[in-house]
C-alpha cells in the first residue's frame, strides 16, 4: 500500500489516477484529510492505512506568497516533511518526498547534480531546502525527488494559464531568459509508482535523485509550443513574445537555470523521461479537446 500525502495536488491527483488505471493498492489524502504538520493526523493516517511506502506529494507551492507568508510556506515545506520522517522512522518505512529545482540559485552553467550544494534565492526555496535537510536528518531509508516546472490537467499551472491567455488575447509576453524543463505531473507520478516498490524493498536506493522531462526550454519556449499545439485545434493564434525577467518583477526570484541533470535517477531505476514537447503536447490536445473535462480538474 502506497500512502500518498497531498492528494489534491496536481501529482497527487496523477498518482491516484495512475493507480487505478495500474490497479495498484494507493490512498492518497487531502490536506483536510491529514496535514502533514500535524503529528496526530498523521500517525491517525498510518495507523489506520499500514502503508509499505509513504510518498510526500504535499507542499507550500505559493512562491511568491511566501516571500510574506514565510511561516505558512516553512510549516507545508519543512515542518511536515519533518513530521512524516519522523513518523516513517518509528514505523520503520521509507519515504519519497518530493522537491525542487528552486532549492538551488540558478547561477551554475549547466545542469544540477544531486551533489551540487543548494543555494536558495527565495523563501520558497528555502522552505523546500530546509525540508530536505529534516528528511535526511531524521531517515535514513528516504528518496528525495527534484523535479520542476511541473504541469498537468489538474489544479492552477502554466501551461493551463497560457490556454486560458491564449484564448483571449492577441499577445502574451513571456520570459525568455530562465531556462529549464517542463515535466508533467503524470509522467511524474508514473515514474514514483515504478520506482515505489523497489525503493520499499532496498535500502540501498536511498538518496537524492533528479527527475525531469528530457530537453530544455524557456518560459517563451514552452509557451510557444503550447499555442502552436492550442492553434492547430482551436485556430486562434496569438503572439508569444519574448521579454526579459527584469521586465517581469515578481515579488520572489527566480532562478535563471532550473536545468537537472537525471542521469542518476535513469542509471539507478532504468527509467528515461518522455522529451518535454512529447509530454506538452498530449496535455495541451487533452485540454483543448475535452474543456468540460479540463473545467472539472481545476481546484
Amino acid at each position: 500500500m502506497i500512502l500518498v500525502f497531498g492528494g489534491n495536488g496536481q501529482l497527487g491527483r496523477e498518482l491516484t489516477r495512475a493507480a487505478a488505471a495500474r490497479g495498484g493498492a494507493l490512498r492518497a489524502l487531502t490536506h483536510a484529510q491529514a496535514d502533514i504538520a500535524d503529528k496526530t493526523a498523521v500517525a491517525a493516517a498510518f495507523a489506520h492505512f499500514r502503508p509499505t511506502i509513504v510518498v510526500n506529494a504535499a507542499a507550500y507551492t505559493k512562491v511568491d506568497l511566501a516571500e510574506s507568508a514565510i511561516a505558512d510556506a516553512r510549516r507545508g515545506n519543512e515542518s511536515g516533511p519533518a513530521v512524516l520522517a519522523e513518523a516513517c522512522a518509528a514505523a520503520g518505512l521509507p519515504l519519497l518526498h518530493v522537491s525542487t529545482d528552486y532549492v538551488f540559485d540558478g547561477s551554475k552553467d549547466g545542469a544540477y547534480l544531486e551533489t551540487d550544494r543548494p543555494c536558495p534565492i527565495n523563501a520558497y526555496g528555502r522552505s523546500k531546502a530546509a525540508g530536505e535537510e529534516a528528511v535526511r536528518r531524521t531517515l535514513a531509508h528516504h528518496v528525495i525527488l527534484r523535479t520542476a516546472w511541473v504541469y498537468s490537467e489538474f489544479g492552477n499551472n502554466f501551461l493551463k494559464t497560457m490556454l486560458r491567455l491564449a484564448a483571449t488575447r492577441d499577445e502574451i509576453r513571456v520570459v525568455a531568459d530562465q531556462h529549464g524543463s517542463p515535466t508533467s505531473a503524470q509522467d511524474i507520478a508514473e515514474a514514483i509508482l515504478q520506482i515505489a516498490p523497489a525503493v520499499a524493498r532496498d535500502r540501498t536506493l536511498s538518496g537524492t535523485y533528479h527527475f525531469t522531462a528530457d530537453g530544455v526550454t524557456t518560459w517563451h519556449g514552452f509557451a510557444s509550443r503550447i499555442v502552436d499545439v492550442a492553434a492547430s485545434v482551436t485556430g486562434r493564434r496569438p503572439d508569444v513574445t519574448p521579454i526579459r525577467t527584469a521586465e517581469y518583477p515578481t515579488p520572489a526570484k527566480r532562478p535563471a537555470n532550473s536545468q537537472l541533470d537525471c542521469r542518476l535517477f535513469v542509471g539507478t531505476f532504468r527509467l528515461a523521461p518522455r522529451h518535454w514537447t512529447e509530454a506538452v503536447d498530449a496535455t495541451t490536445r487533452a485540454l483543448v479537446n475535452f474543456p468540460h473535462q479540463a473545467a472539472s480538474h481545476v481546484t
